[in-house]
């Protein structure tokens, strides 16, 4: 199967302040505020939607291929994603911005003070949907996650127009969108993918009960944080997955991403909805055991345990027909 993966690339750079941030704040002089923290570390750790979307495919043996924008500052992390499987041929380079970077430091009170550094991530709307296809001699699926909104929306109406399969994952880019966008970035979509947050705010956006939602996408895939998953379609009782057991949770950081790659694994290898949802949970859950939403690695044999230990001996025997070594 082949899939595309469009959305943002980014890094984010973590520090840490050993001390409080609120002891440097003098209340009177907020207006002219000039502070330099000394911190105590740094971190800095691959992310950005469509990386980590692409990320989770590779570590299960399928080559997605990456659909974003970067700067000239992106070859360490296109070696990365090369390394693990992800195809970054048609990654658009900009010629004057860098890559999307966001910039954190936290204190002791876990307070933070963060920069959202969008950089090249506004040329994305730049990237077309047909040359790809092309070069792969046709495309199953474009997965349509969160980039610069004018790119989101011109991937949707190209996939309408050329007949391309897509699933649409809005998620922190709703709160950009108005109705007209969110309809237009919706419409026809194969899938529709969001946590039960999400779902509701695009439902009030776009003035949708659940039946007419149903009636513009084919499926819709709800997270449901620690109760799992809910999948409803046209005509299909709705399905019901827990999430795997024996998770211990580190970082939540990328933990929907790791679902959506688990999903789309699942597809690829012709499993059904709810196994497809299973393979989504445990490779979540692995995400969720890691620092950072690229830091986990698939192990064939423990992930082929833990979903027969989660989910059946059926699920662990289909899914080591499908793993590779």
């Amino acid at each position: 199967m082949k899939i595309a993966v469009s959305g943002s690339i980014a890094t984010d750079h973590l520090m840490s302040f050993p001390g409080r941030f609120a002891d440097q704040l003098i209340a009177d002089q907020l207006h002219t505020v000039s502070l330099s923290f000394l911190v105590d570390d740094l971190v800095v750790r691959r992310g950005g939607v469509a990386a980590n979307i692409s990320f989770g495919l590779g570590q299960l043996g399928l080559r997605p291929v990456l659909l974003g924008a970067v700067g000239a500052d992106f070859a360490d992390y296109r070696s990365w994603l090369e390394r693990h499987g992800v195809d970054c041929d048609s990654v658009h380079v900009s010629e004057v911005a860098h890559t999307a970077r966001f910039v954190c430091t936290t204190d002791t009170e876990m307070c933070q003070i963060a920069s959202f550094y969008a950089g090249a991530m506004s040329e994305a709307r730049n990237i077309e949907l047909e040359p790809v296809a092309d070069r792969l001699a046709g495309l199953d699926l474009v997965m349509i996650s969160a980039n610069d909104p004018a790119a989101m929306l011109r991937h949707s109406q190209e996939c309408r127009e050329r007949g391309y399969a897509f699933a649409a994952d809005p998620s922190q880019q709703l709160a950009r969108m108005d109705g007209s966008d969110v309809l237009g970035l919706i419409e026809g979509a194969e899938y529709l993918m969001t946590n039960e947050y999400e779902k509701s705010l695009l439902q009030s956006k776009a003035g949708l009960t659940d039946d007419q939602l149903l009636d513009r996408v084919r499926i819709r895939v709800t997270t449901l944080g620690k109760d799992g998953v809910e999948i409803a379609g046209r005509d299909m009782a709705p399905i019901r997955v827990p999430v795997a057991r024996g998770i211990q949770a580190a970082d939540p950081t990328g933990v929907g991403d790791g679902f959506r790659a688990g999903f789309l694994a699942g597809l690829s290898w012709g499993f059904g909805l709810e196994r497809s949802a299973q393979v989504g949970c445990l490779l979540a859950g692995l995400v969720l055991e890691s620092f950072g939403a690229q830091e986990y690695e698939v192990r064939r044999d423990v992930f082929i345990k833990r979903m027969a230990d989660s989910y059946g001996d059926a699920a662990g025997d289909e899914v080591r027909a499908h793993l590779g070594q």
